[in-house]
């Protein structure tokens, strides 16, 4: 029996907005999930319906196999992070921990034991007297997340806790928020717009789109077998390249090249003559000309040099694809390029439905 289980749940505003359609998920106790996808896609509302802050309009949610839909937030055992930290500014590291505990009456040596050892985890104990208003953003996020793990709670909900801090202090705390996870064992839903995040903390990611679960699965799952269009688009960065372009005969036109498609071992006898959306990702091409691969012409554009790599915009035609290159194989602005596409990293979508054609 899976720990948390959604089932077709639904939030329907009193306006008439279908925020949330048909959401099913099952959970084991102790896995990260990743609610991942734009803003305005239904993860932060589906995450609050899970906390007792937004009413289920329909469907069912378990606990231990247990209706769960008319309790609060406090009998569903959970504890929630939030985006803006929620912090008392009043309240001292020390007070704005344990403030849980002595709502729920414990003793002071009990807590003052608990707010320690959570500090410690946390390296906040050279900050347990001072003020949310003195620390830094990463330090309060910290204080934050230490609310809610002293309650040791089985559920630990996590809204966008990291959007508010600089890009090196998102990578500081995506390590450090892992580790606590690992730690506590507690089951974790992390809500986020960011699929970096995603990809490097969750044992499993649901990525959202206008309501709707897209897909579910690993982040290597996602990466290397998405459903759709969209997933494909999402998950990685820079994201895949897609072309529009018809097929006839098993083959395909781009940039003034004829690409036989049947050397990809797909059936397609049932998109001839039809739309369909050619697709690869920038870092898995080849510069030159390759075997057992489509090789295509194209100009350079812009190179964004990033360390371990270089972006290359390219145009080919009136279309702008990215590649993804070794920075010492950085080709010259300008210079006309010849560049590869192994066989078996090139992704095909009904043109229509934008699902992927196996």
């Amino acid at each position: 029996m899976a720990y948390l289980s959604l089932k077709n749940i639904n939030k329907i505003y009193p306006n008439g907005y279908h925020a949330v359609h048909n959401f099913n998920l099952d959970m084991e106790r102790g896995e990260f999930i990743v609610f991942v996808g734009p803003s305005g896609c239904g993860k932060s509302t589906t995450l609050r319906m899970i906390a007792g802050l937004e009413d289920i309009s329909n469907g069912e949610f378990l606990i231990n196999g247990k209706r769960a839909n008319e309790q609060g937030p406090r009998e569903r055992g959970v504890a929630m992070v939030f985006q803006s930290y929620a912090l008392y500014p009043q309240m001292s590291v020390y007070d704005n921990i344990a403030f849980g505990l002595e709502l729920q009456g414990a003793d002071d040596d009990y807590i003052d034991e608990k707010v320690r050892n959570t500090a410690r985890i946390l390296g906040l104990t050279d900050y347990l007297d001072r003020l949310p208003r003195a620390l830094s953003g990463g330090q309060r996020q910290r204080v934050a997340i230490g609310r809610a793990l002293i309650r040791k709670v089985g559920i630990f909900l996590m809204d966008e806790p990291l959007s508010n801090l600089d890009a090196k202090q998102r990578v500081t705390m995506r390590s450090e928020i892992t580790q606590i996870h690992r730690e506590t064992g507690a089951t974790t839903i992390y809500v986020t717009h960011d699929q970096t995040e995603a990809m490097t903390m969750a044992d499993r990611i649901v990525v959202m789109k206008d309501g709707y679960v897209q897909q579910v699965g690993t982040p290597r799952e996602l990466y290397f077998n998405p459903v759709n269009v969209f997933v494909a688009g999402f998950i990685g960065e820079p994201p895949m390249n897609f072309i529009r372009t018809r097929l006839s005969g098993g083959k395909i036109d781009i940039a003034g090249k004829t690409l036989d498609l049947t050397k990809l071992g797909k059936k397609l006898g049932a998109y001839e003559g039809k739309e369909i959306v050619f697709g690869f990702r920038p870092e898995a091409i080849r510069l030159g000309s390759h075997d057992k691969a489509y090789v295509l012409p194209a100009t350079v554009e812009l190179t964004e040099m990033l360390g371990d790599n270089t972006n290359v915009y390219i145009t080919m035609g009136d279309m702008h694809p990215i590649l993804k290159v070794d920075p010492h194989d950085t080709p010259e602005i300008d210079s006309e390029i010849l560049f590869s596409i192994p066989y078996e990293s090139v992704y095909l979508f009904d043109g229509e439905t934008e699902k992927v054609i196996e």
